[in-house]
């Protein structure tokens, strides 16, 4: 189970983009990197492929490593840390906010 999950929102803490926020879109669980929207931007040389396809540099995302990211907890919607307790209704595991307390 990981601390990070598709489409929630978190924040660069190390890199080029420090500070900057964006929405999870994929995880790569075997490179341990993360797809985050608007974040770790390179230009890529595209080639037009069809009559109707433009070619040109574009910006595009690509992975940045889970360790780099920290999730932004919805209570008090700040970048925080994560934990994991047992659930003492069910049984279960749930993920909580380290500095509200807050169950995720």
């Amino acid at each position: 189970m990981y601390k990070i999950r598709k489409n929630e929102t978190v924040q660069v803490v190390k890199g080029k983009d420090k500070g900057k926020k964006g929405k999870v879109l994929r995880i790569d669980i075997e490179s341990n990197k993360a797809l985050v929207e608007g974040v770790n931007m390179v230009k890529k040389h595209k080639r037009q492929t069809r009559q109707d396809q433009s070619g040109g540099i574009v910006s595009v995302e690509i992975p940045i490593a889970l360790s780099n990211l920290m999730l932004i907890c919805t209570r008090c919607n700040r970048a925080s840390r994560i934990g994991f307790k047992i659930n003492q209704a069910d049984g279960s595991k749930v993920r909580f906010c380290k500095s509200c307390k807050e169950v995720i």
